[in-house]
């Protein structure tokens, strides 16, 4: 495994590419901003929303958000009702499994402090079993079921309430490494980004699983599609996930303090809705060696909150259980930090 030079983040994450200096195409895709003239972004965001302010009549929904209740969520809500003025319903998607009390209340306060609308889909618990099992035994991609439906099913709702305005929060790729990294506004390409791509219908039926049961899983018809503008909100204003952290909780988003210390994570506020984000964060560390801390420590670098060397201290720290290295202090001699029973930490040394 390469490293980047710049930030924590190695070359097995899909997608990701390096350069002649060993640094990823994400921390060059942040460097990038400094060129980005922002006030002229947040004038075409302003035209955009013109273009679709009010095209439903007096009280119509004028543009739709993905949502799932997080951090990112209360931004993108905040950002269209309080900031921009426009009329968003809200489109969501369940998981089946048991919620945390901070992700129950989020759902509830986006809802009750933008004062918005949410439809939800609780998906086909039947089917979602039978691809759990046999997408984690296949590919180690047990959620790709529900990862589908959190793409697919809001384009289908975009189209039935007639908005074209659909919003998701950042472009994945170019903001943290990936196979589809061309910076746009339009979000119509990411459905197919590498998180939930269309599967082969061969390979979802039987088992009991039949057509009928993945209807929601194909994006709409071509036909539907050109008639949406999905977007990406991170286009036309800097994306920081702390910072989104902040708003939301000024507005009354709840983290995991007090609940829950998820151990391997370098914070307590992202993916926080339901226990199933783990799984993700798991399977990570065989396929592709790392885990969530490295994911945040690559971000908290390019926003200038952390060292690279304390990221990977954090990172090692966080993803094992002990970690060996010279102590460059201490004239190049072994030590070895490790993770007391009681959480803490202890660190020993060469004295030889």
């Amino acid at each position: 495994m390469r490293y980047c030079k710049k930030c924590t983040m190695p070359d097995t994450r899909p997608g990701i590419t390096f350069d002649a200096e060993g640094v990823c195409s994400a921390c060059r895709h942040y460097e990038s901003r400094k060129n980005v003239d922002w006030d002229a972004r947040f004038k075409e965001f302003e035209a955009y929303c013109d273009k679709y302010r009010g095209m439903n009549g007096p009280g119509g929904y004028d543009c739709a958000v993905a949502v799932s209740g997080g951090k990112d969520s209360h931004f993108q809500v905040w950002m269209l009702k309080e900031v921009m003025h426009m009329n968003p319903i809200l489109f969501s998607v369940e998981d089946n499994f048991p919620m945390t009390q901070a992700g129950i209340h989020n759902l509830k306060n986006i809802s009750e402090e933008f004062g918005c609308t949410i439809i939800s889909c609780k998906p086909n618990i039947k089917v979602q079993k039978i691809l759990m099992r046999k997408f984690f035994e296949k590919y180690g991609k047990p959620t790709w079921y529900v990862d589908r439906l959190i793409y697919t099913f809001p384009l289908h709702m975009a189209a039935k309430f007639n908005t074209p305005m659909l919003c998701y929060g950042e472009n994945v790729s170019f903001e943290y490494g990936g196979n589809a990294d061309k910076e746009t506004y339009s979000a119509m390409g990411q459905i197919e980004n590498g998180v939930a791509v269309g599967m082969p219908m061969e390979e979802l039926l039987g088992d009991g699983v039949t057509e009928n049961d993945l209807s929601l899983t194909l994006a709409p018809s071509a036909e539907e599609r050109a008639k949406l503008d999905p977007f990406y909100m991170s286009y036309f204003v800097p994306w920081n996930s702390y910072k989104n952290y902040q708003i939301a909780k000024a507005h009354g988003f709840h983290d995991l303090t007090h609940e829950w210390d998820r151990t391997h994570h370098a914070e307590n506020f992202d993916q926080i809705d339901s226990r199933a984000y783990l799984v993700h964060s798991w399977l990570k560390y065989p396929k592709f060696g790392h885990a969530a801390a490295t994911d945040y420590t690559a971000r908290y670098i390019r926003y200038g909150m952390m060292t690279r060397e304390e990221a990977i201290l954090q990172m090692n720290l966080l993803e094992h259980t002990f970690f060996a290295f010279r102590d460059e202090d201490n004239d190049g001699a072994f030590a070895v930090v490790y993770k007391r029973t009681d959480g803490g930490y202890g660190l020993i040394e060469d004295v030889a």
